[in-house]
């Protein structure tokens, strides 16, 4: 056992750690249950302002906000059947349909159990399967890192946005703005245009508040006018008993759904959304009544929330043991730990072995501090959902990312770079390109660019330029998996890959 583990524990119970968790999940909430916000959004919000902070404060508040925030979504999906975030797009396929039927207080009661048996089914896997990936990660030369990030851009790229082409497209986008500034192997000066702000490259968070908080904001003012009809949330005796009754009599769905969720977050580029579709999907193939699934079946807010939840430490086993995020919420952390210098792999578990062990716990604390949230904090949730006008909260949200932006560096450029970022993402929202695989191009470009061309000298040196590419074992075995993730949306695309999709 790694010796960080035991004083990790004893640290998550700090008072300190305690409260800053519990903050994070409650804002995590209602950043989650407001239709418009995003986990992304929020932790992306919350990067610049963790830079004075102690490294583990930052995280396990930034990791409190991920479950918050993934959780939340289920309110807005069953009182106005619209998904507060993404990954709470199947909730509503069950969860308002019980809800117009006056069962509101007790589909959130599913959605939040469900969500908190899921959530912590995840951290365990995040626990067990982490430390043995990184160690595997010390195996991993130049060669291994660059097909490495060709294959998490890959996948992001293709998994992230309708069309692959766009979704390509995005990716090179964002590798191409990689490239702006100093090289990181000859130190050649590139496309800076004689701008020195430019020589560093363009700033990572002001990119992030640029690509992922702008357009949310414009998409919130254009949408002004959008009035919800909201279920009435009434409590409803013993109804709490009666779930978790129905709840241990189906283990499985469960246990199924957050394996679902955990194996798909662990897939970079998938995300919340695909973990629930799929769960959603099996869980109406394994029902003796799969007819009653989109009339108001509990059974499909389990499935949907177990996954989604589950789906939030999935997607960290790949951030913190390779660097390959598993969902835009985990690049946006992983734009945190590089902030701190805290580059993932082995080291996370060693030198940072500490600050890493006690951010995986606080998740354990995380989860089972949604319960309580959840349960009483729903019809606060349900009033909040129509009350806060638009009005008031676009400029606040602008008023947080110009000081986001500014607070890194001081640097009015970087507002000038969030602006300009925010302005391309929205028009290309608008388009149809996803922000995801620009933000991952970013961030990985320069460590495949440094991979590339130092595996290329390792193989002049040994006498071939290439064949170090295509002779190593891991890096075989990372070509498969990019060929494979390249052609899946091709295979995605035929009927019988459509089919879960549509449902």
């Amino acid at each position: 056992m790694n010796p960080a583990v035991l004083p990790s524990i004893v640290n998550v119970f700090r008072p300190d750690n305690l409260l800053l968790t519990a903050l994070g999940v409650g804002a995590g909430i209602l950043v989650g249950a407001l239709p418009g916000l995003t986990a992304t959004m929020a932790i992306a919000l919350l990067v610049p302002f963790t830079f004075t902070m102690l490294p583990i404060h930052g995280l396990v508040l930034m990791g409190g906000i991920y479950c918050g925030a993934i959780f939340g979504g289920s309110f807005s999906a069953i009182l106005i059947n619209t998904p507060g975030t993404p990954s709470a797009i199947a909730t509503t396929f069950d969860g308002y349909p019980m809800a117009k039927r006056g069962e509101s207080y007790r589909a959130i009661i599913t959605a939040t159990i469900s969500s908190v048996i899921g959530g912590l089914i995840g951290v365990l896997f995040l626990i067990f399967l982490s430390p043995p990936l990184s160690k595997a990660s010390l195996k991993f030369g130049p060669p291994e890192f660059f097909w490495l990030t060709a294959f998490g851009l890959t996948i992001i790229a293709t998994l992230s946005s309708k069309s692959m082409v766009k979704g390509l497209i995005g990716g090179a986008f964002g590798l191409l703005l990689s490239t702006i500034g100093i090289a990181p192997i000859e130190g050649s000066v590139r496309f800076s245009f004689g701008t020195v702000s430019l020589q560093n490259g363009i700033a990572l968070i002001p990119a992030l508040i640029g690509f992922f908080c702008i357009p949310e904001v414009l998409s919130m003012i254009e949408k002004k006018d959008t009035h919800y009809h909201v279920i009435p949330y009434k409590r409803q005796r013993k109804i709490i008993t009666r779930v978790v009754a129905r709840l241990l009599r189906r283990p499985f769905l469960l246990l199924r759904s957050a394996v679902i969720g955990t194996v798909v977050g662990i897939i970079p580029g998938a995300g919340g959304n695909i973990a629930a579709l799929v769960s959603y999907n099996e869980a109406v193939r394994a029902s003796k009544v799969p007819g009653t699934f989109g009339e108001g079946n509990p059974d499909g807010v389990t499935a949907a929330e177990a996954s989604n939840n589950a789906e939030v430490s999935g997607s960290l086993i790949p951030l913190l043991t390779l660097g390959i995020p598993g969902a835009p919420p985990a690049a946006v952390l992983l734009g945190a730990l590089l902030l701190q210098g805290m580059r993932p792999g082995i080291e996370l578990f060693t030198t940072y072995g500490d600050i890493t062990y006690t951010f995986i716990f606080s998740l354990v604390i995380a989860n089972i501090l949604m319960l309580p949230m959840g349960i009483y904090s729903g019809k606060m949730i349900s009033r909040m959902i129509t009350s806060i006008p638009v009005s008031v909260l676009a400029p606040f949200v602008i008023f947080l990312s110009i000081i986001g932006s500014y607070a890194i560096s001081k640097n009015m450029f970087d507002v000038y770079v969030m602006l300009a970022f925010g302005v391309v993402g929205y028009i290309g929202r608008k388009a149809g390109f996803s922000p995801g695989p620009i933000v991952l191009g970013l961030i990985l470009g320069r460590i495949c660019e440094q991979g590339l061309v130092q595996a290329i000298l390792m193989g002049r040196a040994a006498g071939s330029a290439w064949q170090i590419f295509f002779t190593r074992p891991l890096s075989l075995i990372l070509i498969i998996l990019t060929v494979f993730s390249i052609a899946w949306p091709l295979i995605a695309r035929k009927p019988g890959g459509r089919r879960m999709r549509k449902r």
